[in-house]
């Protein structure tokens, strides 16, 4: 006789999850996690019963929305068949995915090597890099974020790095954008200052350069033009190589499968995961041209993973991409990036705490500021106020979910989003910045 589970209640789920798991990035006293019952499309549903639109797309990976039925089913076959075999095997899954990739990837990137997520997709990137050239630094911008361990997280230049810093050979150097205070520079003098980082920490001792081409949760920074293509052309004439963290731009979120498209540059290496599955499973890969692989040809990688190319997640990521396809959610992407682009100039126009928008395709921020002359940030870099709290209490209140960090609140939704749910999230936030307004009226 099947014993009959009887399911926990909203309390019961959030007690045991504190009591018994340790949750990221956070002091555990204090937490009050929702506890999720499902969801479908842009939407989630809570145990008790509330519904919230998901304008985060959760950490900005779930780019086929949530429920996709073309998914599931791919994960459920595959399961069936063949759930878990050794990464030295081949099958087929591994095979599709491989030459979908090839196909996807630009320029002349033809080969991957799969990992479980971002962090050890970047991680690996960093390791073929040393590997290939000899040298052992590496650079990265200060405004970025490459995972949580080991090398990943020493290339990582926001404040998460502070408190796992340990030696580790990554040189950082400022991202053109300075704050909303300052403001992006032209594309040329971030070169200038880039090109005479590499003189003083010599050209020979740097294997790579590791960069977000659009940084995420640092606020979504878009680089100016010229400046990817510049970075192209440093690395290639100092034998540099070039690694593009795609982990969160990739697969439609900027309106191109991959952001370095909308400026036609080719890294040596990229990295990808979240929107690689819609993180239906973990599944992450680095990509790599030609001259980076054939390096492997006759010298060993010394690197390995249990769950390497892993046969559910290889399926997921088939199903993924081809409802990307069915459902041309990357050119959805575009066109409701255009959408939102307008959204964005609609809430700055009407909001004085709106100091700054940057939006491309699906992926965008509004940075808040107490004073609309001076700029100054409605909450201290690395740091939060009351009126952020407030806010980001009232897009829940409301129904909204979203990343708010710092000064910052994100506009990142699901690539299936229509325009009426994006219109509905848009009047949330409005709403919500009323109180940013009276902080500046005070």
């Amino acid at each position: 006789m099947t014993e009959v589970v009887k399911p926990l209640s909203a309390v019961e789920i959030r007690d045991l999850c504190l009591r018994h798991t340790l949750y990221d990035w956070s002091a555990q006293s204090g937490l009050q996690p929702m506890a999720i019952a499902g969801a479908k499309g842009v939407h989630f549903t809570t145990v008790d019963g509330r519904r919230f639109i998901d304008f985060n797309s959760q950490l900005m990976c779930v780019n086929a929305g949530h429920g996709d039925h073309r998914i599931i089913d791919a994960i459920k076959e595959q399961a069936e068949k063949l759930a878990f075999i050794s990464p030295f095997m081949a099958t087929e899954p591994r095979a599709r995915l491989g030459k979908k990739l090839a196909e996807l990837l630009p320029g002349d990137v033809d080969k991957v090597f799969f990992t479980l997520g971002g962090t050890d997709a970047n991680e690996n990137a960093i390791k073929i890099a040393r590997a290939v050239t000899g040298r052992s630094k590496v650079l990265a911008h200060y405004r970025s974020y490459h995972g949580s361990t080991g090398n990943a997280v020493m290339a990582t230049g926001d404040p998460r790095r502070w408190p796992n810093e340990h030696a580790g050979g990554v040189v950082h150097v400022l991202d053109p954008y300075h704050g909303v205070e300052r403001g992006t520079e032209a594309a040329g003098p971030a070169l200038q200052q880039l090109e005479e980082t590499i003189r003083l920490e010599g050209p020979a001792t740097i294997a790579a350069f590791i960069l977000e081409p659009v940084a995420g949760t640092n606020g979504i920074l878009i680089p100016p033009d010229g400046y990817l293509e510049g970075v192209r052309e440093i690395c290639t004439r100092h034998g540099i190589l070039m690694i593009c963290d795609e982990v969160m731009t990739g697969f439609g979120r900027t309106g191109r499968w991959f952001a370095v498209d909308h400026w036609g540059v080719v890294p040596d290496l990229i990295t990808m995961a979240k929107g690689l599955t819609s993180s239906y499973v973990p599944l992450g890969a680095v990509g790599m041209r030609p001259h980076v692989a054939s390096y492997f040809d006759d010298h060993v990688f010394w690197g390995g993973l249990t769950y390497n190319s892993h046969p559910l997640g290889c399926a997921a990521a088939l199903a993924t991409i081809r409802a990307y396809e069915e459902d041309d959610m990357v050119g959805n992407s575009a066109r409701l990036g255009a959408v939102l682009a307008r959204q964005h100039q609609r809430l700055r126009e009407r909001h004085p705490c709106v100091g700054a928008v940057r939006s491309i395709g699906l992926f965008g921020a509004i940075e808040l500021v107490r004073d609309r002359k001076t700029l100054e940030p409605l909450a201290p870099f690395n740091g939060t106020s009351p009126e952020m709290k407030a806010i980001g209490q009232a897009l829940l209140d409301a129904g909204l979910y979203t990343f708010v960090r710092w000064n910052t609140i994100m506009t990142n939704p699901p690539l299936c989003i229509t325009e009426a749910e994006l219109d509905e999230g848009f009047e949330i936030l409005d709403g919500a910045l009323e109180i940013g307004d009276r902080a500046l009226a005070g």
